[in-house]
């Protein structure tokens, strides 16, 4: 849960520290690349190093269940560059 939280805090100080609004699809739709990347990276060790393993499972050490982890974190940061976005606009408007 810790990393979470600072994975939220990130996001909102990313999105507080940015001029100008985010573009939260962008940032969607690069979370999700390096998500499959790195899903595609650790099943191949996992599947190299753990033959007959769970290298494709949504369990630990699983490729599937990396790229629904990355995502998640993903969202989370989303989430804080959109708060730290509208913090930034209750900003200038004072």
């Amino acid at each position: 849960m810790w990393f979470e939280l600072l994975i939220l805090i990130i996001g909102i100080v990313f999105g507080y520290l940015r001029k100008g609004k985010e573009d939260f699809m962008g940032l969607l739709k690069q979370g999700a690349i390096v998500g499959i990347i790195f899903a595609v990276i650790f099943g191949l060790l996992a599947y190299f190093l753990a033959p007959g393993g769970i290298s494709l499972a949504t369990g630990f050490m699983g490729a599937i269940g990396i790229f629904i982890g990355i995502i998640i974190l993903v969202i989370i940061f989303i989430i804080g560059a959109f708060i730290g976005d509208y913090l930034e606009k209750m900003m200038e408007k004072k």
